[in-house]
Formats: C-alpha cells, structure tokens, sequence
C-alpha cells in the first residue's frame, strides 16, 4: 500500500493519514472501497494497532473515511465530507506561498494562471 518513513519528524500517524488522503485523492482508494482493518494494516506496517487506529479516526474526523462496526472503515463519497474550514485556510495559505515563490522566480500573473488551470483541468481537476 505504502511505506512509512521512519527517520521523518512528521509522526507515524500522521504519515498514514497523509498517505491514505493521498490514495484517496488520486483515485487509487474509490468511494467505498474498504481500507485493510486495523490490524492487518498494523501488522503490514509494523506499527502499534493504537496508532493505526488514530490514523483511521483522524481520516473519519476528516471525512475521508467512515466506519461501520464489525464491518470495517471504508472511503466516504466525497458529499459526504464537511468542509474543514481550518485545513480550507493552510491550503490556501500554501497556494499564496507556492504562487509568490513563482512570482520569484519571474513567472508573470497570466503565466501563473495558465499553469493552475492547466493543473484544474488536468485528469479533472486533479480529482
């Protein structure tokens, strides 16, 4: 599924949590698609269950996931998700910071422009 960077400050559980957004975000997990359960993904990991598990409640906080007892934690239809209005503003936030650097490094505006909407268009809107 993916592997885990033991020497990064980014903690474990963040990094499945980013992992699994990105599965999610690149179409490789579908809407309801079921995720391995938290202890087959411990023991393919090597990783304590209790932080698998506060990955999957992350994600499900998210709205990336939900979990239905005894059958498992699956990916939710993107309707589904609330809108974070926090995480809204670090994206945001880093859009500013990735569209400054490009002004940096001599882009014009309706370069910049073309470029994001060429990333917009790309597969879907990224989707």
């Amino acid at each position: 599924m993916f592997q885990l960077d033991l020497k990064s400050r980014t903690s474990i559980y963040e990094q499945i949590v980013d992992n699994i957004k990105e599965l999610i975000l690149a179409g490789v997990l579908s809407v309801e698609d079921k995720l391995p359960s938290v202890r087959e993904l411990s023991k393919m990991l090597t990783v304590n269950p209790n932080t698998i598990q506060k990955a999957y409640r992350e994600l499900e906080y998210q709205g990336f996931v939900y979990t239905v007892a005894g059958l498992g934690t699956f990916v939710s239809a993107a309707s589904d998700r609330k809108v974070d209005e926090k995480r809204v503003g670090e994206v945001m936030e880093d859009i500013r910071r990735s569209i400054r650097e490009l002004r940096f490094l001599g882009l014009s505006q309706e370069r910049i422009s073309e470029l994001l909407n060429e990333l917009l268009e790309e597969r879907g809107g990224l989707a």
